[in-house]
């Protein structure tokens, strides 16, 4: 994750405070995120609390990617790998729990890159980006889906290689591999977003880190018709 411009003078994030009625209340950032060695670039872009865990990053990445967390996935920061406590790192420096460990924590005031790795099999590389970090309006819900380019590669499909085999396949009809790569992907377009299950997740998350807002915004009376 990289932090465009200073947060503040201080070269410090600014305190949230302990208890927030809202996400106003909380700094809220703009995050890009970029699935490594894909061209053209698959890109989603987001809107998250910087008070979130590291895990509920996880879970929003998985949710704009259209992912369904069947894998194993980490972050790196520095030397430093944040994911699931595992009893066994083959051989690497431990993780720390990503679960107790806040994204406000781990940014820094001019630049802090963030790698996030899941399916260690896959091994699907991604980059994320901090444009900027504000506060938080009453009425939205965050985390936040902005937009993005092209549709993630499926899950299992073999990594960045597979994934590109893949698409071969499907663009030609005289291509061995066309009618099991058809079958298998059903109606997957490389090309479009379904955005619709991404906000339904995001909203999800939201509701689950905040469940008194949900309950405020399910019970509100309808909005009159002009």
């Amino acid at each position: 994750m990289e932090l465009e411009g200073a947060i503040c003078k201080t070269g410090r994030m600014s305190p949230s405070p302990k208890i927030a009625a809202s996400d106003s209340l909380n700094e809220i950032a703009t995050v890009r995120v970029e699935l490594r060695d894909t061209d053209p670039l698959i890109w989603r872009e987001v809107e998250v609390p910087t008070s979130i865990t590291l895990k509920v990053l996880h879970d929003i990445i998985q949710a704009v990617m259209g992912w369904f967390d069947y894998h194993l996935w980490e972050f790196t920061i520095g030397k430093q790998r944040y994911g699931l406590p595992m009893d066994e790192d083959w051989g690497t420096a431990p993780r720390k729990d990503a679960a107790k460990v806040r994204l406000r924590d781990v940014l820094k005031p001019r630049r802090t890159t963030i790698d996030y790795l899941y399916d260690f099999g896959d091994s699907w590389e991604l980059r994320l980006t901090v444009t900027g970090v504000r506060a938080g309006h009453p009425e939205t819900s965050y985390p936040r889906y902005l937009g993005g380019e092209r549709n993630a590669p499926p899950e299992d499909c073999g990594g960045i290689p597979g994934f590109y085999d893949m698409l071969d396949a499907l663009a030609d009809p005289d291509h061995p591999n066309h009618a099991d790569a058809t079958e298998w992907t059903d109606d997957y377009d490389p090309d479009t977003i379904d955005e619709l299950p991404i906000k339904y997740a995001l909203l999800r998350i939201a509701n689950r880190r905040n469940p008194a807002k949900a309950r405020l915004i399910n019970k509100a009376p309808p909005k009159p018709d002009n």
